[in-house]
């Protein structure tokens, strides 16, 4: 039997570096929105600090994708993603010290923004790169690899800050995620990416205009982009900021906690399960909207008050079809984009898909005040299932098929390094 270290994705050594790198800043980052959350919702007016300091992290990256999209189309992105986990590294240091001293929670403010610019140009150069490692046939392999990890993370993350919260002090547990990044930046060492050889032709702005060009022609990308420009901030603002307001109120945080646990168990067997090559989906637009369909069935859950053993059940469901639905997302852009122009249009996706964050975190309360935490909960779960399938209303979304999707990224195979 051949091992998986001499087959697929990770017979490349690159690959390898890169993935156990990743993986190591996963772990430490599962952490840190626990600990972080109810370290600030302990706080003084910490019930309304939590959505602006969310928002405080999101809003700067959202304005930077852009520009990070074309500087990792242009540079070395391995080199990128170093210095952006050390950056990391130094921020997340920054916000554990505070934590721990019991300092005053505003000072996580700064702290935020820098990590939130820092994402804006670690989230393309991620995404991008692994055409750069791997063979076209093993990007979804790769993908799933680590979502696997991801799911892992998110299982071991909320139980191992809530174990230091309640021995050491949560601000460990950012101290780790600190810790993470600069194991990860000491990986990426090892991995070698060519250099961009446009950089001394082409202006920034000018790589930028290219990306947004090639993104607007390429309807299979932007229908489902705008989808989640609307579907994103409903999940955040009603899940991230109503749901453990709702928890503390019902079940408590051990509760919460184990819900988040659930969600990426469901995750992590969807990962494993993807991991298998043989496993392809024939129409992976289709699968990836209808299974991103299933998130908001925990928000539905929570706000009829079904009970914890029902959350736990949907909260599985959702991790399965979240994980289901990036990665034939991830792998259907990485096979049908061309590797020059891929980073940039991930930015114009990401930037799509989070620019109404800040102001779904922002109003979740507010909204909340006026028509119930339960009740805007239930909305926003029904809100979100419908807007997932409203992409496959469309023929060209929902008849798209694998053979199509990777014609489209044909003009641009570029060699892998060794």
């Amino acid at each position: 039997m051949k091992s998986i270290l001499t087959t697929g994705a990770l017979a490349r050594a690159q690959f390898r570096w890169f993935y156990v790198g990743h993986t190591v800043s996963l772990f430490g980052s599962g952490m840190t929105p626990v600990a972080l959350a109810f370290a600030i919702l302990q706080a003084r007016h910490g019930q309304e600090l939590l959505g602006y300091i969310m928002a405080a992290e999101i809003l700067p990256n959202v304005i930077m994708l852009l520009i990070g999209g074309g500087v990792a189309d242009r540079y070395r992105r391995d080199r990128l993603m170093q210095l952006a986990s050390v950056g990391a590294g130094c921020a997340q240091a920054g916000i554990a010290a505070i934590v721990l001293t019991g300092g005053n929670p505003y000072g996580i403010f700064p702290l935020a923004i820098m990590n939130g610019i820092i994402g804006a140009f670690t989230a393309p150069a991620t995404r991008g790169i692994l055409p750069e490692l791997v063979c076209r046939e093993d990007i979804q392999q790769a993908n799933a690899y680590l979502s696997t990890s991801r799911s892992t993370a998110k299982i071991v993350g909320p139980v191992g800050a809530g174990i230091l919260a309640a021995t050491a002090g949560g601000g460990w547990a950012i101290a780790l995620d600190a810790l993470s990044f600069f194991l990860a930046a000491a990986c990426l060492v090892h991995v070698r990416t060519p250099a961009r050889p446009v950089a001394s032709r082409d202006t920034l702005l000018h790589q930028m205009r290219e990306g947004w060009t090639y993104f607007v022609r390429q309807p299979w990308i932007w229908s489902i982009t705008a989808a989640f420009t609307v579907m994103n901030p409903v999940q955040m603002g009603v899940w991230r900021v109503l749901g453990p307001i709702i928890a503390l109120r019902t079940f408590g945080a051990g509760g919460w906690g184990l819900v988040l646990s659930l969600q990426a168990v469901g995750g992590l067997i969807a990962s494993l399960g993807m991991s298998v090559r043989r496993i392809h989906f024939s129409r992976p637009l289709k699968t990836s909207m209808t299974a991103a369909a299933l998130v908001g069935l925990p928000m539905v859950a929570l706000g009829l008050k079904l009970g914890l053993p029902a959350l736990m059940v949907a909260a599985m469901v959702a991790g399965i079809g979240s994980t289901m639905s990036s990665i034939a997302w991830n792998t259907s852009l990485q096979q049908g984009v061309p590797k020059d122009k891929m980073s940039r249009v991930m930015a114009f996706d990401d930037f799509g898909s989070f620019v109404g964050i800040p102001v779904g975190l922002v109003l979740a309360m507010p909204v909340a005040d006026q028509w119930g935490l339960t009740t805007v909960e239930t909305i926003g779960g029904l809100v979100w299932m419908i807007l997932a399938v409203l992409p496959l209303t469309w023929h060209g979304v929902r008849q798209m098929t694998t053979a199509d999707i990777q014609a489209r990224g044909m003009d641009s195979e570029d060699a892998l390094p060794g």
